[in-house]
């Protein structure tokens, strides 16, 4: 079997390449002595799990489905954080996690008793509570992304807070970062000492959240590590806790596809492709952000005859251009978008009842392995 021979569209998720972020991410957690976990909303998965489990165990969870899947296949070491918890769910974060992380200091009042109810009567499992922190720095260019916009319904202030944190808090935790530099990290940690400083001699851990983009080409590793042991010679008492979603699986696969049909509307051509971005990249639209595609001229380039991508889908947005190509664009033309596993497999939808990509995973050997395959029944059994 080559890639040649699967029916488009697909997702092709490549093993070496995985393996290669996961040393990388392994190696931070050694040398800054940082306990690095895997964020389920940028990829979930499963079935590449055994691969990622020989590198890292733990995860972060923002709904049951998720801690269910850690506990399932990847760890039991799962750190909650939900916006908000019900009276329905959280018994059962309360059971199958390990830290929990409040929005507000009133989730956190709701809920104390039980943590405490049941810290004493699970002394071998008991969960840490943590307090999820504003440290008021935007260094996101994209609004949709940012937490720290002013009126951002994530995380509470110094003010709100007060002189001293609530009894039972043993963590904080802040999310600042979008696909960031160690630098950014740098600004938002100063932001958030300033702030919250007065805190840290009460509390036993601090979570920064995701965003730390430590796998990208020129990511500067040796300062990423060098802020962590920074932070470690200030407070020598506190663990710290990073949960990059994108780093996992940066540049780890692609969406082979093909086009369908091509057609000219005042000047401009549009390759209609078997994919949508709509259904199949939604983060296409929604960053919005366009990207590579291997078969097509350097972004540069003045050479080439221009084409905008469009998605199979009746959504008239759907599409995503300009890409130059070396020859004209015709039906049975493959054509290879990379980078599409971090946060596109987790937010891909069946509007219009599309049929989805299947995917695939390449082993090291070069090997070939079907992971999922969708049918009509998948569409069907989700709308009633």
């Amino acid at each position: 079997m080559t890639l040649s021979k699967i029916k488009t569209p697909f997702y092709i998720v490549y093993e070496n390449r995985l393996r290669k972020n996961l040393e990388l991410i392994k190696r931070v957690s050694i040398e800054a002595d940082v306990n690095i976990i895997m964020a389920f909303k940028a990829n979930a998965l499963w079935k590449t799990f055994n691969i990622i489990s020989e590198y890292i165990s733990a995860s972060t969870a923002s709904s049951l489905n998720e801690m269910k899947l850690s506990l399932d296949y990847l760890g039991s070491e799962v750190h909650a954080y939900c916006p908000v918890y019900t009276d329905e769910t959280f018994p059962l974060f309360l059971k199958g996690s390990s830290h929990i992380t409040f929005n507000s200091i009133s989730q956190f009042e709701k809920f104390k008793k039980e943590i405490a109810d049941y810290n004493a009567t699970n002394p071998n499992s008991r969960v840490s509570a943590g307090l999820r922190v504003n440290p008021q720095c935007s260094v996101i260019e994209t609004d949709i992304y940012n937490p720290c916009l002013p009126g951002s319904r994530f995380g509470v202030t110094p003010d709100v807070i007060g002189d001293k944190l609530p009894e039972g808090i043993e963590g904080l935790h802040f999310h600042a970062l979008c696909e960031s530099t160690s630098y950014d990290l740098e600004k938002v940690l100063e932001a958030f000492i300033e702030q919250y400083g007065k805190y840290i001699a009460d509390i036993k851990w601090i979570n920064m959240g995701g965003g730390h983009l430590m796998t990208r080409e020129g990511y500067d590793i040796e300062h990423l590590i060098s802020v962590l042991n920074k932070l470690h010679s200030l407070y020598p008492h506190i663990k710290l806790i990073m949960e990059p979603g994108s780093a996992f699986t940066w540049r780890t696969g692609d969406l082979i596809t093909e086009v369908m049909d091509v057609v000219e509307n005042a000047g401009v051509k549009t390759a209609i492709i078997d994919a949508s971005f709509a259904c199949h990249m939604p983060d296409c639209l929604e960053m919005p952000y366009q990207p590579i595609i291997s078969e097509a001229l350097p972004n540069d380039s003045e050479e080439g005859i221009p084409y905008r991508l469009g998605g199979n889908s009746c959504l008239s947005g759907d599409f995503v251009g300009d890409w130059k190509f070396a020859n004209p664009l015709k039906p049975g033309v493959r054509l290879t978008l990379e980078d599409m596993n971090h946060y596109t497999t987790v937010k891909t939808n069946m509007f219009n009842g599309i049929q989805h990509p299947s995917i695939w995973l390449m082993k090291s050997n070069g090997e070939l392995i079907k992971l999922r395959e969708f049918t009509y029944e998948d569409y069907r059994d989700r709308m009633s």
